[in-house]
Order: structure tokens, then sequence, then C-alpha cells
């Protein structure tokens, strides 16, 4: 019999091959929609999929989303042009070649310390995706994923404004969702298309939006404050762009290593989640009561929810369970747990 270690080994092995083939498709597919494969299948991998689950999986996706081929290369980026191709779509390819050599040459860790500070400003480049492709990169210590997730955020780069160095007036991230509250302007966004990112950069092209950036002093406590936050706000709303709330303070931490200023990480990725309160709505955050309520909910054990999510096609499914999974080994909450086995139906 082949034991459960030689077993997890055979699936962590098919995992890196699927993920190495996925890297063939661009990094969206039409309209400018998040490519998850190569995340997913590490969630389904670590969640406890099996070799042929993987590959199915992989199939599955790239027929249901219509997954296309990195575009072709258009000129190459260098040093000195670096900043002119940011944003644009069309220069995939380039800025893939272009890390993809200097990863070779230099090193992911080193690339990473050289460049994800000019991308920090950016951090919602693909509605927070360019920044999770990077981060699970960083987790797998997946060098030619980690370029690519580099060339994702310089291809999708996208600034809601850049901090000033004003004083923050807050240590509590709930306070900075808040503020979106008030002003009217907030109230009458009309963003391009439904896409998270195009409504982010619809708030963030209002006068009233520019201190966000400043408000919230980050202390060593901030990622446990967000993460409280984040949890309290997709338990209230099980809404989709609450979510990536959610998902992305897991984010933080898996990319944490390459990451050469943390702090700056967080006052971005802040920047963003709040940027995102028009588009979830202005929700009515549930009481303090209510919340324990919800911890309380009688809900399976992980085992159960890891097997309905490995069951699932949804790539979102799998990302909060496997997410919501990891945070609550961090902060021992077990409302982790039960609004993960909501979202798949079992609570």
């Amino acid at each position: 019999m082949v034991s459960a270690q030689r077993r997890a080994s055979f699936g962590e092995d098919a995992m890196n091959e699927y993920i190495r083939l996925s890297g063939r498709f661009s990094v969206e597919f039409p309209v400018m929609l998040a490519n998850h494969l190569p995340m997913v299948l590490f969630a389904l991998d670590r969640m406890g999929a099996d070799a042929e689950r993987l590959k199915a999986y992989g199939a599955i996706y790239e027929r249901d989303n219509g997954l296309v081929p990195v575009p072709a290369p258009v000129r190459p980026v260098t040093p000195e042009n670096f900043n002119d191709g940011l944003g644009d779509r069309s220069r995939e390819a380039d800025y893939r070649l272009f890390f993809a050599e200097r990863v070779r040459s230099r090193g992911a860790a080193q690339v990473a310390q050289d460049y994800m500070p000019r991308f920090m400003p950016g951090f919602t480049a693909s509605a927070f995706h360019a920044f999770m492709r990077t981060a699970y990169a960083a987790a797998r210590r997946d060098e030619e994923e980690i370029a690519v997730g580099l060339a994702y955020w310089a291809t999708c780069y996208l600034e809601l404004g850049r901090a000033t160095g004003a004083r923050p007036t807050t240590v509590n991230p709930l306070d900075t969702l808040l503020y979106m509250y008030g002003p009217d302007s907030f109230h009458h966004i009309v963003p391009e298309s439904d896409l998270l990112w195009h409504n982010m950069r619809a708030v963030a092209a209002l006068d009233d939006f520019r201190p966000v950036v400043d408000m919230l002093e980050i202390r060593p406590d901030t990622l446990k404050r967000m993460a409280e936050v984040s949890l309290v706000l997709f338990a209230s709303t099980f809404d989709f762009a609450a979510l990536h709330a959610l998902t992305g303070c897991h984010w933080i931490r898996m990319m944490a290593p390459i990451t050469p200023n943390v702090d700056e990480a967080l006052r971005y990725f802040w920047q963003g989640i709040t940027a995102l309160v028009p588009k979830i709505g202005f929700p009515e955050l549930l009481a303090p009561d209510a919340i324990e309520a919800m911890r309380r909910t009688r809900a399976p054990g992980w085992p159960e929810i890891f097997r309905a999510a490995v069951a699932s096609n949804d790539e979102h499914d799998l990302s909060l369970t496997f997410s919501a999974s990891e945070e609550e080994k961090i902060y021992g909450d077990p409302l982790y747990r039960v609004v993960a086995a909501k979202r798949l139906g079992l609570a």
C-alpha cells in the first residue's frame, strides 16, 4: 500500500506540472478577467485533491473560461523604458520576458526586492489578482511563477493614489471603510463596467477618496486588525468583493517573505479594499452579538469542508475555503470555518 506521504508527493508533483503548463495562458481571459488557474491548483492540492482531480479541474477551467494564449511580444522591456508599458495589457509577453530573464540571472528574491517597491502603489492591478498570483508563487517558492506574477503586476498596473505622508487619523481599519459612507460622491459611482478594478478606479478618481491612503496608521497589529474586519465584512455580506478582503489578508502573509516593505503593502492593500465599499453596497455590518451567534453555528470540520470545496468548480469557493482555513490557523477564530461552510452550502 502506498503511504499517505507518498500519495501526497504524487499530488504535489502533478500540481507543479499542471501549474507549469498553465503558464502558457495569459494572466487574464476575455474580457479582462483574472486567470486563477495556477493559484487554485495549489489550493486544491493543499485541500487534498489528487492528481486526477487537478488535471480535470485544469481542463474544466480552460474550457469554461476560454483561456487565451499569452499575446505576442510588442517590443522588449529594458530598465530604461520599464515604466513606459505599465498598465498596458498588450505588453504582457514583453514584461514576462523581462522578468524571466532577471529571475534566471539574479534569483526571484532579489528581483522582488528590486521591483516590488515600484508596484506597491498599484496593489489593485487586475483587482488584486496580480498580487494574488505573486503571493501564491512566493508560497510555493516557484521562481518561474514569481516572474509571471511580477509581469502580471506590470501589465495590469493600476494606482488609486499615492501616500503623501499625511498624519494618520486612525489605527482601526474599520474606520477607513466607514469613512466611505459619508461623502455623497461615493453614492453616485458610475464605473466603466462592473469589473472590480473599474469600480475601484472610478472611486479613486474622486477628490473625496484622496485622503484614504494616509488615514490608517500601520502598526505591528495592523494585519490582525485587517483580518478581523475582513472576516466580519464577509460574514455580514458574503459578497464577492468582500471575499477579496478576507483572502487578501492571507495573501499578504504568503507574499511577506519576498516583500521589501510589508507596511507599505498593507497601506495600499487596504486602500483598495476601502475603494470597494460602494461596490459592496455600503453594507450594514452585523453587530457583535450577531457575529458571536454565527460563530457558534453548527458547521462541519475542515476535512468535510475541503471535500466539498475540492468537488466545486468555482474558483472563489476554492480560494475562500483555502484562505479561511489558513487564517484560522493563525487567528484561531472558528468563524472562518463557519463562513467557508456557509459559502459551500454546508451550514
